[in-house]
């Protein structure tokens, strides 16, 4: 829907920031403005500015800025359209509609969404009269408040085929039948109620508004939940339950937390939780992701530790790597086995559901555990496995960066795994008869432990010793007699750090031209380098036969080649990794020397001396001469 910029500014002046505001957030007249604790970021001295006159708030502590649009955006949650909806009808003001077919679809909404508050209110009527006390009953052994009852609009649906029907007859059995309260048997027999003697629970979008309702049975029987059908109002795979209270909830905790049905939202909502939302009868849409990430970077999904709930949270993650992007992921929180939510609040209190909260798992921890125990590991042929599946994970993620970071890690651990060298076994050798060598010293215990190998304060870039500047060189000039070898190892050459800026510049070339075009022959990348710096470096690597990887052959066999490539750009990347982790490593060690701190040291330092060995190996390959 277009909206003029006329009709826009008009509804801004129509409506009082400071009386919107003052709706959620307690505001206090300063002069001529209003100022209140910022509602978008935690503070106990006022920062917080409302001027009425100029339209707009701003706080001076966290930037937050806009005016009553944004407001009802960013704090409520709502899409830019509902919002002015909102604020139109508050000001009495006639939104325009585009065309009359958009109009008429506005008001058959309207007639649905007074059918759905018509319902509701029947359902809480129920709920306090003489065919509720089971219901009620039910409620108070959960221990469910009469406030939380309140908040959440619990209900009762009559055990009867008719009473609904006949309630809400003035809307007519057309409009009924549509917004999911009776079902139509396709004209054979009369339609009747869908929900009948069953505990209800009110559905809202992100208004506030009853859209559908989902029923519990109260005795035995099947189905235990059973949810409004899609209709006009509702799509139970682009909504989310509880969204209208925990949006706003999750701009004062910064915390997301998704859980697998309605109880154990109700139940987090009781203990002090107000940010917790849950898929409606389904596994989480990749609609309900995006819609989670309007609200917080890292949604918690938090499910049950028993094989479903993890199964549930696995499902989750793998819809969400094609979408994922920079800053923007899943954590996983998992409950003790055999309890939800509620039982682990009954049994142990809100602290520790919120240790289970602070536990959560990064998504590609999540995936890394999952695969690593998926099988066993034993043969080289349920390793290979392991990697397989590991490819698929990251060639799921469409984001470049993203993916080069996921298949960086996965390779990392996985040849932590595999291919690290044993430890050697034995104590260390030092002069016996009581007297320490040079630089030895005792831990804690009393043992006396050799010193520490010298590392510097942190990871250097690639490139600034001898030979890994000949490795990069040789690397970038294979890459240039072979340029389709670029798109195969994109992931990985874009995850290094180069400490030369003109190689550094010549790589970045050579990964952006890689996009552009990815099948090219050398003739054709020098062209898409251009002339300049960039492209002198390269013609002068293709003249010189010194900075050969693999053989100086034309027709070298690709695969060699990308075998070769693989290995020594996966070598390079290692090399500031492994500085980083020792220099971290010693530091741990010098503050507090122990058995587990100096193993640690010892085992990343023998690490990086392997790692030293390969690449003086590959730099002084007979193909690289």
């Amino acid at each position: 829907m277009s909206l003029s910029p006329a009709f826009l500014d008009e509804l801004r002046m129509r409506t009082s920031l400071s009386t919107l505001i003052g709706r959620t957030v307690k505001v206090q007249k300063a002069g001529r403005e209003y100022k209140a604790c910022c509602p978008f970021h935690n503070e106990k001295t006022p920062s917080f500015t409302i001027n009425d006159e100029k339209g707009f708030y701003h706080c001076f502590g966290c930037g937050a800025h806009g005016d009553a649009i944004r407001w009802m955006t960013d704090q409520r949650g709502l899409p830019f359209i509902e919002a002015v909806k909102e604020l139109a009808a508050a000001a009495g003001m006639d939104v325009p509609a585009p065309d009359p077919r958009m109009a008429k679809r506005a008001e058959k909404a309207k007639g649905l969404h007074d059918v759905m508050a018509a319902a509701q209110a029947l359902f809480e009527e129920q709920l306090g009269g003489i065919e509720g006390a089971e219901a009620r009953e039910y409620l108070k052994r959960r221990g469910i408040g009469e406030a939380t009852q309140r908040a959440f609009g619990f209900g009762f649906s009559a055990d009867s085929k008719g009473k609904l029907k006949g309630a809400l007859g003035e809307f007519g059995e057309a409009m009924l039948i549509e917004a999911g309260l009776l079902i139509d048997p396709d004209g054979e027999r009369e339609s009747y109620d869908r929900f009948r003697g069953r505990l209800m629970l009110p559905i809202r979008d992100i208004r506030g508004r009853v859209i559908a309702f989902g029923g519990r049975i109260l005795g035995q029987g099947e189905p235990k939940y059973l949810n409004s059908p899609d209709t006009p109002l509702f799509d139970k795979g682009r909504t989310l339950y509880n969204i209208d209270r925990a949006s706003p909830a999750s701009r004062q905790s910064g915390r997301v937390i998704v859980v697998e049905g309605y109880m154990d939202v109700i139940a987090l909502a009781q203990a002090g939780f107000g940010e917790a939302v849950a898929p409606l009868g389904t596994a989480l849409t990749e609609h309900q992701i995006e819609r989670l990430w309007k609200m917080v970077d890292v949604p918690v999904l938090c499910f049950d530790g028993d094989a479903a709930g993890q199964k549930a949270a696995i499902r989750a993650a793998a819809r969400a790597l094609p979408l994922l992007r920079p800053g923007m992921s899943l954590a996983f929180a998992t409950l003790p086995a055999g309890q939800d939510p509620d039982d682990l609040i009954r049994a142990e209190g809100p602290a520790a559901m919120e240790q289970v909260l602070d536990a959560a798992e990064p998504l590609v921890e999540r995936l890394w555990k999952h695969e690593q125990n998926a099988a066993p590991l034993d043969t080289p042929e349920q390793r290979a496995a392991l990697k397989q599946r590991l490819n698929a994970i990251t060639g799921a993620i469409a984001h470049p960066d993203v993916r080069a970071h996921y298949v960086q890690i996965f390779r990392q651990r996985y040849d932590a795994l595999f291919f690290a060298r044993p430890e050697q076994g034995g104590a260390p050798r030092h002069q016996r008869g009581g007297g320490a060598r040079q630089g030895w010293q005792r831990d804690r215990r009393g043992n006396w432990k050799p010193p520490l190998p010298p590392v510097g304060s942190e990871a250097r870039a690639i490139g600034m010793s001898g030979m890994e500047q000949r490795l990069l060189r040789a690397v970038l000039a294979s890459l240039l007699r072979h340029p389709e070898q670029i798109a195969l190892h994109r992931e990985m050459l874009s995850a290094l750090h180069i400490g030369d800026s003109a190689l550094a510049g010549l790589l970045r070339a050579m990964v952006a031209a890689s996009f552009t075009q990815e099948t090219v022959e050398t003739e054709g990348l020098l062209t898409i380098l251009g002339q300049g710096e960039v492209y002198n470096m390269a013609k002068g690597m293709l003249r010189a036969d010194t900075f050969t990887f693999t053989p100086n052959r034309m027709k070298t066999d690709s695969s060699r080649v990308s075998r070769d490539l693989e290995e020594a750009i996966r070598v390079m990347a290692q090399g500031p990794e492994l500085e980083t982790a020792l220099a971290e490593a010693t530091r741990r060690a010098r503050e507090d020397l122990n058995e587990e701190t100096f193993a640690e040291q010892q085992r990343i330092h023998r690490l990086k001396m392997d790692h030293d060995q390969r690449l003086a190996e590959l730099a002084q390959s007979e193909d690289i001469m």
